[in-house]
């Protein structure tokens, strides 16, 4: 290590063998252990900690705090927002920390596992956990917000499946939190974020998926959209749990995949997974052939790990990326002719808007059951811009908050946090609504000096008198 700065030369001295694997400006690869996944993000720490165990976690939080240095905590290094990585302190690189071990009915994933890791693991003996549909995405990243996917009518979120975690608090304590130890720890983890320790490793319950589900999109004209987005809203919400849908405006893109007639065709569209056999996947999604003229149906078999993967090629790492999101509870009429407007805006190829299904096996659950407290919301929209060039990074901002601005009157008020940008307290406060006060009350008891303070972060609630 041959870092210049002053945190650089205090690991020296103070974190001993550990200094060895860690990185500040001006060493061999401090940039690419700096960089995120938004492209848009570019910080500067003062030194990146790429720690292989719980005791180098202790260790390096100790660090940071003698040093009153910002931490930060890197999984997968996706969230949107940037919040992995700050300028001027000190980052945690939970790389090393990725082993995946499968039991028979349970995973063990470490903090620094992607999801391609656990969705090869379990595939293998044909079961899955429900988790997002990008599989280089961070196991923890996804998970501490929630976990919203393809399997999410079907089993529900990501913590749903959640049945431990083990944390390096602030203080350097070492602890397993589950329904049974550390109880309130254990609610606040799923879905409070970052805000509570660092987890090192998370265990999940996994659930039967067979060889492949039945899975694809149908695309509609995007003029269609409004007769698109109806059938949606009605048809989702009440079919059964097998079946889970997610609606995009979108730009199609050149790949071979798709015939070329449609490449760079902009559309609606609804990407479908049911957990079934094709002819069950057929008697379910048979009403779908009735809307509208659609320019393409294409469900399939598809092992569900290849489904995960099936985006990466096209969010792939240094995208410019900028996103705004809502929570929604009724898709409304006035809604969809606002989606109509800026869905034919689309600003670029990769540019995208989702509304997620949040409904069947999320709903089993009730909003002060864990954190995540929007389970009474039946759709999570995320409006993201993307695209590979820096010079476009102001028309992907405009166009997503200006189509945000037109849509949020339509929403339940908070959004999903791992669609979320550094938007205030106020939006997080939104986001945990009655939850708020008693994630305050666990941030106090566990991080009382907000210690882990660079996510959508929670306040500590302050003492009595």
């Amino acid at each position: 290590m041959r870092a210049t700065t002053s945190l650089s030369d205090a690991a020296q001295r103070d974190l001993g063998g550990l200094a060895e694997r860690a990185v500040g400006p001006g060493d061999p690869g401090y940039d690419e252990a700096r960089a995120v996944h938004n492209g848009m993000i570019d910080r500067h720490p003062a030194l990146i900690v790429r720690c292989t165990s719980a005791d180098e976690v202790a260790r390096t939080i100790a660090f940071a705090r003698a040093h009153d240095a910002p931490l930060a905590v890197r999984g997968g290094g996706h969230n949107g927002g940037g919040l992995g990585v700050v300028d001027d302190g000190v980052v945690i690189d939970l790389s090393g920390l990725d082993e995946v071990v499968v039991g028979p009915d349970v995973v063990r994933a470490g903090g620094g596992a992607t999801w391609a890791q656990v969705d090869r693991a379990t595939g293998e003996h044909g079961r899955a956990t429900p988790a997002g549909i990008i599989s280089t995405t961070g196991v923890g990243g996804l998970t501490l917000g929630g976990g919203l996917g393809h399997l999410t009518r079907r089993y529900g979120l990501t913590i749903d499946s959640l049945v431990g975690a083990d944390v390096v608090l602030a203080d350097g304590t070492q602890v397993h939190a589950s329904a049974d130890e550390h109880a309130d720890l254990f609610w606040a983890l799923r879905g409070g974020g970052g805000n509570f320790g660092v987890v090192t490793a998370f265990e999940f319950r996994t659930h039967p998926v067979g060889d492949a589900v039945m899975a694809g999109p149908t695309f509609w004209p995007i003029e269609q959209t409004p007769e698109v987005m109806r059938f949606f809203r009605e048809f989702i919400t009440a079919a059964p749990r097998a079946v889970n849908g997610f609606f995009a405006l979108m730009t199609v893109p050149p790949v071979d995949l798709f015939p070329p007639e449609l490449h760079l065709r902009k559309v609606a569209a609804i990407m479908w997974c049911v957990v079934g056999s094709e002819e069950e996947a057929s008697r379910y999604l048979a009403p779908v052939h009735d809307v509208g003229t659609p320019l393409l149906h294409g469900v399939g078999a598809v092992p569900h790990a290849a489904l995960q993967s099936l985006f990466d090629g096209l969010y792939t790492p240094g995208l410019q990326c900028y996103w705004r999101a809502d929570f929604v509870n009724e898709i409304t009429d006035e809604a969809i002719e606002k989606h109509l407007e800026w869905g034919q805006k689309l600003p670029t190829m990769h540019s995208t808007m989702h509304m997620y299904a949040i409904s069947g096996a999320a709903h089993d659950v009730g909003p002060a059951d864990t954190a995540f407290s929007y389970r009474d919301a039946n759709f999570a929209e995320v409006i993201f811009g993307v695209d590979p060039d820096p010079a476009n990074a102001d028309t992907l901002r405009d166009w997503c908050i200006g189509y945000y601005d037109d849509t949020h009157e339509y929403s339940a008020g908070g959004a999903y946090v791992n669609f979320m940008m550094e938007e205030g307290q106020e939006r997080v406060r939104a986001t945990y609504r009655g939850n708020y006060d008693r994630l305050a009350r666990i941030k106090a008891q566990y991080d009382p000096n907000n210690v882990f303070r660079i996510n959508q972060n929670i306040q500590p609630a302050k003492a009595a008198g």
